[in-house]
C-alpha cells in the first residue's frame, strides 16, 4: 500500500504540473478568491454556473478547476469579513467576530495575513491526510454492497439536513422534494416512465445541471439584486500584512487545532466550512485563559476558524473520491459534473481513473501555494472588486447561465427548467428554505433508489438485510443516534431560550445578535424591533450569505 501511495502521488503531481492543468488550477483559485470577495455569490452558485464549461475539457482538469474554486473561496471570503464585517461566503461568518475588530484597531493586515497562513497550513495538512487516508478507505469501500450504499446515502442526506443552519423541518422537506424529483423519468429497474406528465423531454428526468444552475445561479442572482445596502470598508489601505512573531506565537496552537478539527469534520457527510469554523471558534474560546478577549480582536479567533474551514473543504473530498458520496452541496455539484462525463466517483476510481484521483489531490498542494502567493501581496487589489456594481455582475451571470445550459445538450427545454428553478430558488431564499438538501438528495436519490431496489431483490423483499449486515446496520445506528441527539439538543435549546433575559433582545451577552449556523441559535429572520435594529447592521448580511451546506 505504501508503494502504491507514493506511486500515486508521483502520478498525481505529473498530472497537476501539466501546463494546461496548472493554468486551470490558477484559474480555479483566482475565481474562487474573487467570488469569495464578492458578498452574496459564493462557491455553490459559481460552480453551478460553470458546470457547462467543464464538459468541454478533460474530467481531471474539470475537477481540478472546480476544486480550486471551492477551497479558493475560503480564502477570499476572509477579506470582506475582516474589512466590512460582511462574509463573502457562509464559512467566513465566524471571522467577522474578531477579524473586523482587529481591522477597527488598525490591524487589518495581520488579520488577513494570519488567515492566509492558517488557511495554507490547514489546506496542506489536510491534503497530506487525504493522501494517507483515502486509499485504505477506498479498499474498504470495495466491500460495500447495495444495502451499505442505501444506508450511506441516507446518512449523508440526514447529516446535511440536521447539521445545516436552517430549520431541520424545512431541510427535511427540501430533501424529500429532492428525492421526489430524482424519481422523474425512467425507472432504473423496469425502464417504465414516471412523473413525466406525457412530456418526451422528461423521459430522461430533470437535467442536474439545469436544476443546479437554476436554484443556485439564477435564484442567487435574483436574491442578490434585492440587496440595496451599501458597505464601506473600515480601511482602504492594508499595511503590515505579514504577521509578527508574537502573532505567530499566539496563533500557532489555534492553527494546529483548527487543522485537525477541520479535517475530521470535513470527512463527515454533512460537515463543511460553517460547522468546522464554528467548532474551532468555540474550542479556542473555551481553551483561552481570558475568554473575554474573543469578540474584541483576538487573533486566535481569526486563525483557528480560517484554518478549520479550509482544512474541511479539502478533507471533504475523501467521501466523494472513495465512497462516491458528496459530503456537502458543493461536492454534490462536482459529483454531478463527473457523472455527466461518464465517470462515477467511488471505490473503483483509484484503480480505474488514477489520474483523476491523484491529480486532484496533487493539484490541491499546488493550489494552496498559489493562494498563499496571491493573497498576501494582492489583498488591496481584491478589495477594489467591491466597487463593481451588483447589477452588472447579475446581468453578465444570467447571460452566461442561459448560454451555458443550452450548450450542454442544445435543448431549449433545459433553459425553461433553469428559469423555473431560478424562481423556486429565489422563493426558497425569501421563505427561509435552503436549496442545499434538495440538490444533495436529488443527486443521491438515483443512487439510493437503485441500491434499495437491488437490496430488495437480493433479500426477497425483506428489510432485514439492512440491519443484519454489520456495515449497513452500523450506519443505520449512527442515523438513529443523530436523530436522538438532535431532538435532545432541540429540547435543551428551547429550555435555554425560555431562560434568556427578556431585556436582551438578541439573547447574547455581547448584544451582537444571533448568527446563522451558530449552535443553539435560530437563523429565522428578525421581526419587529429586532428587524429595525438588524437592518442597520451587517450581521443580517452574514445570516443570509449562501454557502456550501
Amino acid at each position: 500500500m505504501t508503494v502504491g501511495i507514493f506511486d500515486g502521488i508521483a502520478q498525481g503531481f505529473a498530472v497537476a504540473l501539466d501546463p494546461i492543468n496548472l493554468l486551470y488550477v490558477f484559474a480555479g483559485v483566482l475565481i474562487g478568491t474573487v467570488i469569495g470577495v464578492l458578498p452574496g455569490l459564493g462557491p455553490t452558485a459559481t460552480i453551478a454556473l460553470l458546470l457547462p464549461l467543464t464538459y468541454t475539457i478533460e474530467p481531471a482538469t474539470a475537477v481540478i478547476l472546480l476544486a480550486g474554486i471551492y477551497y479558493g473561496s475560503m480564502y477570499g471570503g476572509t477579506i470582506t469579513s475582516v474589512l466590512l464585517r460582511l462574509p463573502g461566503e457562509a464559512a467566513s461568518v465566524v471571522t467577522t467576530f474578531d477579524g473586523y475588530q482587529m481591522a477597527k484597531q488598525g490591524r487589518a493586515g495581520p488579520a488577513l495575513g494570519i488567515a492566509a497562513v492558517g488557511s495554507f497550513v490547514g489546506g496542506i495538512l489536510s491534503v497530506l491526510g487525504l493522501m494517507l487516508l483515502a486509499p485504505p478507505l477506498a479498499d474498504l469501500a470495495v466491500s460495500f454492497g447495495p444495502p451499505e450504499y442505501v444506508a450511506l446515502t441516507a446518512l449523508g442526506i440526514l447529516l446535511v439536513t440536521y447539521l445545516g443552519s436552517g430549520s431541520p423541518l424545512k431541510s427535511l422537506s427540501m430533501a424529500a422534494l429532492g428525492l421526489l424529483l430524482a424519481t422523474m423519468g425512467q425507472d432504473p429497474i423496469t425502464g417504465t416512465t414516471r412523473f413525466t406528465f406525457g412530456s418526451v423531454a422528461l423521459f430522461d428526468g430533470l437535467d442536474f445541471v439545469a436544476v443546479a444552475m437554476g436554484l443556485f445561479g439564477v435564484g442567487e442572482i435574483l436574491h442578490s439584486l434585492e440587496r440595496t445596502e451599501k458597505v464601506q470598508a473600515v480601511t482602504k489601505k492594508i499595511k503590515h500584512i505579514w504577521p509578527t512573531r508574537k502573532d505567530f506565537k499566539d496563533s500557532s496552537g489555534a492553527i494546529a487545532r483548527g487543522s485537525v478539527l477541520g479535517f475530521v469534520i470535513g470527512v463527515l457527510p454533512g460537515g463543511g466550512g460553517v460547522i468546522s469554523s464554528l467548532a474551532s471558534y468555540a474550542l479556542e474560546k473555551r481553551r483561552a485563559k481570558d475568554p473575554s478577549r474573543f469578540g474584541k480582536g483576538a487573533i486566535e479567533g481569526v486563525a483557528g476558524p480560517e484554518t478549520a474551514n479550509n482544512a474541511s473543504s479539502t478533507s471533504a473530498f475523501i467521501p466523494l473520491l472513495t465512497l462516491g458520496i458528496p459530503a456537502n452541496v458543493v461536492l454534490a455539484l462536482i459529483f454531478g459534473a463527473l457523472l455527466v462525463q461518464g465517470i462515477t466517483p467511488g471505490p473503483q476510481l483509484i484503480t480505474e481513473e488514477p489520474e483523476i484521483f491523484w491529480g486532484v489531490i496533487a493539484s490541491m498542494v499546488v493550489g494552496n501555494v498559489m493562494l498563499l502567493a496571491l493573497n498576501i501581496p494582492l489583498v488591496g487589489v481584491f478589495v477594489q472588486l467591491l466597487r463593481v456594481r451588483a447589477g452588472i455582475l447579475a446581468a453578465f451571470a444570467l447571460l452566461v447561465t442561459m448560454a451555458g445550459v443550452f450548450s450542454v445538450s442544445n435543448d431549449s427545454f433545459d433553459m425553461w427548467v433553469v428559469l423555473v428553478f431560478g424562481v423556486i430558488g429565489w422563493l426558497m431564499k425569501k421563505t427561509g428554505f435552503e436549496p442545499g438538501p434538495l440538490v444533495l438528495a436529488f443527486v443521491l436519490g438515483e443512487i439510493m433508489e437503485r441500491a434499495f431496489r437491488q437490496s430488495m431483490l437480493l433479500s426477497g423483499g425483506s428489510l432485514g438485510i439492512f440491519v443484519t449486515r454489520p456495515l449497513s446496520g452500523g450506519l443505520l445506528a449512527v442515523m438513529a443516534a443523530v436523530v436522538i441527539l438532535s431532538l435532545v439538543m432541540a429540547r435543551r435549546r428551547r429550555a435555554a431560550f425560555r431562560q434568556v433575559d427578556p431585556e436582551d433582545e438578541f439573547g447574547r451577552e455581547d448584544g451582537t445578535g444571533p448568527v446563522e449556523g451558530e449552535p443553539g441559535l435560530s437563523a429565522e429572520p428578525a421581526t419587529g424591533r429586532n428587524a429595525r435594529h438588524t437592518s442597520d447592521s451587517t450581521d443580517s448580511d452574514a445570516a443570509s450569505t449562501p454557502g456550501e451546506r
